[in-house]
């Protein structure tokens, strides 16, 4: 099978993203997935979108993906919470090609050979894919005893505990967590933009690959654990 490299929350590193992929010993063969967040927060989102573009890798969309999307629609800017200035200064500067490459990133990405599912956040046991909450698939920490997603941490247990199966999904989202590793869910979110460790699993090896962040680039007190970001 093609080898898959699925890539954790990148948030504009992309020097790190550089280096995982030298890590992996990326070649023009590999498909590259990622599970959102590709920016905000990180010095070079742009960046990062014109590498992705470059090697062309897919991505799901995560929650500051849409917050970004956001500043363009003045609606759903209403309707949500208000996105943070990194959101605004990046939205200032992204020209058309950009705008577009955001806009089309799906809410998940099913990868059949693979017998696998990427999603950003989360996903709720015994709902079908279809009809999974849009926002919970972006920001969805933890599973409320009466079986509700939550995007708070402390409303619940991991939801991925829990994750039946048989697909196995993949995820980010949840720095605070760390690297997740259940029986039928993966969690890749390892912290890169507070000076953790961007992470990619390998297959078919099924194997996680990691490399450190160059620099704490986000104060760690600027993850707000309370999970509104």
């Amino acid at each position: 099978m093609r080898r898959t490299l699925v890539i954790g929350d990148v948030h504009g590193c992309q020097a790190e993203l550089s280096d995982l992929l030298d890590a992996c010993a990326y070649t023009d063969g590999d498909q590259v997935l990622l599970v959102g967040d590709l920016v905000a927060k990180g010095p070079d989102s742009r960046g990062v979108l014109a590498l992705l573009r470059r090697i062309g890798a897919r991505s799901v969309r995560g929650n500051h993906d849409q917050a970004v999307l956001r500043w363009q629609d003045p609606a759903a800017r209403q309707a949500a919470p208000e996105p943070g200035p990194h959101h605004l200064r990046l939205a200032r500067q992204l020209d058309e090609t950009e705008w577009a490459q955001l806009k089309e990133l799906p809410l998940w990405l099913s990868v059949p050979e693979y017998a696998l599912l990427i999603v950003h956040a989360g996903l709720v046991p015994g709902i079908p894919l279809e009809q999974q909450d849009g926002e919970l698939l972006m920001n969805m920490r933890t599973l409320r005893p009466d079986g509700t997603g939550s995007r708070r941490p402390e409303d619940g247990a991991l939801w991925g505990a829990s994750w039946p199966g048989p697909e196995r999904v993949v995820f980010g989202h949840h720095a605070t967590a760390g690297l997740q590793q259940h029986p039928h869910a993966l969690g890749l979110d390892t912290g890169c933009v507070y000076g953790g460790q961007l992470t990619a699993l390998v297959l078919p090896d099924d194997r996680i690959q990691q490399v450190p962040a160059r620099k704490v680039y986000v104060a760690a007190d600027g993850l707000d654990r309370r999970g509104a970001t």
